[in-house]
């Protein structure tokens, strides 16, 4: 019962959130223990030990939660019993969901983090409905990214995104624009956000990650890259850490991959790296944050999708902000082509995002064209 209510107090009231256990003992040490009004959120800690034991049967944990921690049994028994409410950790899967910040492509990569998920997760493919607590896991773990998500993008205010096919190969001109046009983005000030794997979505996190270095930079890259072309093979992720460390203190960018595809690498350039479960949960929120714009080169029916999206998104202001949708290759979004900025012409009508959409072959020229058309609020 004591727990059930300070659950549902805490549903309404700010929550003040402790993922690190420097800021368990600055909050929590005896000395400088104080009361809140505010709920406390204790996150993916391991706070066994003498020490922690100590700090916390010496004083009542009403407001406190714990999510995801590992306590001894003396100090989880007196937290319960002096108020807290305890979500345990889950044993006996590769991921952590209480995790309390976005992953990294070195922690992906790490004892291969980022296959053993994909591989945990395709064991359940296709039996609906998957296990309880596999899916309350996953579930949890996406609301953890959702979370990190929040706090990183308060550091960034112009948000673009850049989709496009995962197929397009390193050796295209169609590479080579994507990379150009989002270190065109990244220099003016834009911070660059994709699906986070190979094809477009790469070139757009690399062209962020060259944009400190010089010109030359991107002919030295692309043609490194280009000896490896096939995604599926292992010479291609190499050479991406490669060029990465080549060229290394690149530039900031954000990827927004899904285990749902998780037979794509994720690409090597993004210096963040928010992983979901769920890919609609994933799509729908990668252009939402786009609140600068989203610029579509070349793809499939995928990056269709994303095209009436994110339309929809704008049609109706969804979140409060109409943006920009620029497509990159007239040939290929023309006429001739998938047509698709006729029809959402067609569709805006005399709506505000009618004025938002642009197709262009220069890269130069989508950079202009987002910075001459800010965000309509």
């Amino acid at each position: 019962m004591k727990q059930n209510r300070a659950m549902r107090e805490a549903l309404h009231t700010r929550s003040v959130e402790i993922n690190s256990l420097d800021a368990f003992d600055e909050r929590f040490a005896i000395q400088t223990a104080r009361a809140t009004i505010d709920e406390v959120v204790v996150q993916g800690l391991d706070l066994r030990g003498p020490s922690f034991t100590k700090t916390i049967v010496d004083q009542t944990w009403a407001r406190v939660t714990f999510l995801g921690c590992r306590l001894d049994d003396r100090a989880e028994r007196h937290a319960i019993g002096t108020g807290a409410t305890i979500f345990p950790p889950f044993d006996d899967i590769p991921y952590d969901p209480y995790r309390g910040g976005l992953y990294t492509t070195a922690e992906l990569a790490r004892d291969d983090l980022d296959r053993r998920i994909y591989e945990h997760q395709a064991r359940y493919r296709g039996r609906e409905p998957k296990p309880i607590l596999e899916a309350l896991a996953q579930r949890i773990h996406d609301h953890a990214i959702d979370d990190a998500l929040e706090e990183y993008l308060a550091g960034y205010e112009k948000v673009v995104a850049i989709m496009g096919g995962h197929s397009m190969s390193r050796d295209r001109e169609q590479y080579r624009h994507v990379v150009e046009l989002a270190r065109g983005l990244a220099r003016a000030g834009f911070h660059i956000v994709t699906g986070g794997g190979p094809g477009a979505m790469e070139a757009g996190n690399l062209g962020a990650w060259l944009a400190p270095h010089d010109d030359a930079a991107i002919d030295e890259a692309i043609a490194t890259l280009s000896l490896a072309v096939d995604y599926r093979t292992q010479p291609y992720v190499e050479l991406g850490v490669e060029v990465a460390e080549r060229f290394a203190d690149g530039g900031p960018s954000l990827a927004i991959p899904t285990w749902f595809y998780g037979h794509e690498p994720t690409n090597a350039f993004a210096t963040a790296v928010a992983k979901y479960f769920s890919n609609s949960i994933r799509e729908d929120g990668l252009l939402a944050i786009a609140t600068h714009g989203v610029v579509y080169a070349p793809g499939m029916a995928g990056t269709v999708q994303e095209v009436f999206m994110d339309a929809t998104q704008n049609h109706y202001a969804t979140f409060g902000v109409v943006s920009p949708m620029v497509f990159l290759d007239s040939e290929y979004w023309g006429d001739d082509g998938l047509a698709a900025p006729n029809v959402l012409r067609r569709l805006a009508g005399d709506r505000p995002y009618a004025a938002m959409i642009g197709v262009f072959d220069d890269p130069g020229d989508v950079v202009e064209f987002i910075r001459s058309h800010p965000p309509h609020r």
